[in-house]
Order: C-alpha cells, then sequence, then structure tokens
C-alpha cells in the first residue's frame, strides 16, 4: 500500500515538470517535441491516476498525488527556469552614450543596436536594444548592471524573428 503511494509521488514529479516543458514548448513553436513530450506525459498521467482511482478511499494515495503534484509544479519551474528555451529581445534606457558599453555587449557576441531618443523636457537619451538567447539574458544584465548601474532595463519574451545578427 506505501509502495502504492510511493510510486503515484515519483510519477507525479516526472509528470508535472513534464507537463510544464510540454506547455513551454507549445509557446515556443517546438510542436514535435512538445508532441513527445505530451505522449510521455499522457502515460504518466494514466498510469499515476489509475493507481489512485483503483481504491478511492486509500487517502495516502490520494495526498500522495497532491503533495507530488505540487512539488512537481515547483520542479518544473526550477527546470524551465534552467533550460531557458527562446530569446529575449533586452533595451536599455541610458541618460548618456556609453560606447564602452557597446564594445562590450559586442565583444560577447550580443547583437546590439543603438538609437537616440528624446525625453520629456527634450533631454537626449541612448537606448540598446539587445537580442539574447534566453539562458544569456543574466549575463546582458549584468554587464549592463556594472558599466551603467542607472540604467532602465526592460525585457520581453520573443514568439518570432528573422534575419539579423543571431541568425547568422
Amino acid at each position: 500500500m506505501l509502495l502504492k503511494a510511493l510510486a503515484i509521488f515519483v510519477l507525479q514529479l516526472i509528470y508535472v515538470p513534464l507537463l510544464t516543458l510540454r506547455t513551454t514548448l507549445v509557446v515556443k513553436g517546438e510542436r514535435n517535441k512538445a508532441s513527445i513530450a505530451a505522449l510521455l506525459e499522457a502515460i504518466i498521467y494514466i498510469f499515476s491516476l489509475g493507481i489512485v482511482f483503483s481504491d478511492l478511499t486509500n487517502i495516502s494515495n490520494i495526498i500522495s498525488y497532491v503533495i507530488g503534484y505540487a512539488i512537481g509544479v515547483y520542479i518544473g519551474g526550477i527546470v524551465e527556469s534552467k533550460l531557458a528555451i527562446g530569446y529575449r529581445t533586452i533595451h536599455i534606457s541610458l541618460m548618456s552614450k556609453n560606447q564602452y558599453l557597446v564594445n562590450k555587449l559586442r565583444e560577447n557576441k550580443f547583437g546590439v543596436t543603438t538609437f537616440i531618443g528624446h525625453g520629456i523636457n527634450g533631454e537626449e537619451r541612448y537606448r540598446l536594444e539587445i537580442l539574447a538567447h534566453r539562458i544569456r539574458e543574466s549575463e546582458v544584465i549584468s554587464i549592463v548592471q556594472n558599466e551603467e548601474p542607472s540604467a532602465f532595463i526592460v525585457s520581453y519574451d520573443l514568439t518570432q524573428f528573422k534575419g539579423g545578427y543571431l541568425s547568422r
């Protein structure tokens, strides 16, 4: 009886991160990989629920399912952030031109496009637009914060792009 509860718990620890990964792959347009993840996910789902539904009076099985699911969500979030599938566009706003920062980002193989804008009172602002693999987003932010601690940084998730420095 305890063995079944343990099996349910372990299956949930595999199932839920797989569900998170599948959802991420679908959102990122990786349909083939998402389909494979969905196949594995469905097999695990059927087995674990089959054990739970075989005896709904067994509270330890139900508790194992619920706790395994909750911990699986946490693990899934960690796995997703480690894989960091996809790309980010990162906008950096600076009060003054910093060619050293631009050069440093480019030396680290980041594509940087620069723009000049104007603030509310007409003062010039300098904006950098950077496209990076999501796994390298923190690297960009670290470089910018080291060189320009007062920089305003915004990053966006990309769904698709064509051309440019990264596609070479």
